[in-house]
């Protein structure tokens, strides 16, 4: 807050220096954002979950903004979603609409997300969000599935920024995950990968990254990363194992994302 006050005070003193009208200041701050990245990673893995089999995934994105609110658009495309024919599919797209905004310290957020999925049901999901601006910058993130299979699933992250030379940043984050499910389909899988009747209720998820950002110019940048994702129960182990292409729940991946900012 005080940098921010600092910065405030010093656009004051160039206004008055400049005799430039503050609404003049008030329409550039307030003009629309756009950005648009695309990721190369080695393997698709959300909430823990193993989605590609031994296959490069492009991620591209392109979001738009203006003053709190965003909408953003996601694709994946699997280079080799058919292991048989060495086909590559887009099978994923994805629409999220949020609004985000600062109250001294805690940052608030909230947002809907339409999940555009081939070969299974489409899914739907609103969430908010919870963040501190202090050390580690924790973020509570409660997200709630309303379309299909009915669950809660709540997510906890920190994250801290160490500023390198050239405008170079390391990132280091960490997050857990918990599911809560509502649906009689979403349930516990037992030691032999069979289904259960239990509606599976636990913790579930953990990933560990470290991304370099590096500024190619004064719009783009390119930032690879690695990253681990674990479960952190038994319960969570047989369940992305009885889900995964590998057999695996445990996985270790990485890649890099380009990004143009405007």
């Amino acid at each position: 807050m005080k940098t921010m006050i600092m910065k405030g005070t010093l656009i004051l003193l160039l206004i008055a220096s400049t005799a430039r009208p503050p609404t003049v200041l008030a329409e550039e701050q307030e003009k629309p954002t756009a950005s648009a990245d695309v990721g190369f990673f080695s393997k698709y893995i959300w909430r823990g979950y193993e989605l590609s089999d031994d296959s490069l995934v492009i991620q591209p994105s392109t979001t738009v903004g203006y003053r709190s609110f965003s909408l953003n658009l996601w694709g994946n495309l699997d280079t080799n979603y058919d292991s048989g024919s060495d086909t590559s599919q887009f099978n994923e797209t994805d629409l999220t609409f949020a609004y985000h905004t600062s109250l001294a310290l805690v940052d608030l957020g909230v947002g809907y997300i339409y999940y555009g999925l081939d070969g299974t049901d489409d899914s739907q999901e609103l969430y908010s969000s919870v963040g501190l601006d202090t050390f580690l910058a924790p973020t509570l993130t409660i997200y709630r599935e309303v379309a299909h299979m009915p669950s809660w699933y709540l997510n906890l992250g920190v994250s801290h920024c160490f500023d390198l030379p050239s405008g170079v940043s390391l990132d280091f984050a960490g997050s857990v995950g918990y599911y809560y499910s509502d649906d009689d389909s979403f349930v516990e899988v037992d030691d032999s990968l069979n289904p259960t009747k239990k509606k599976y209720r636990n913790f579930h998820d953990a990933l560990i990254s470290v991304d370099l950002a590096i500024p190619l110019g004064k719009y783009s940048s390119v930032s690879p990363v690695i990253a681990y994702s674990f479960p952190l129960t038994s319960e969570a182990d047989n369940l992305v194992t009885s889900t995964s292409f590998s057999d695996a729940s445990a996985f270790l991946y990485g890649g890099a994302t380009l990004s143009i900012s405007f």
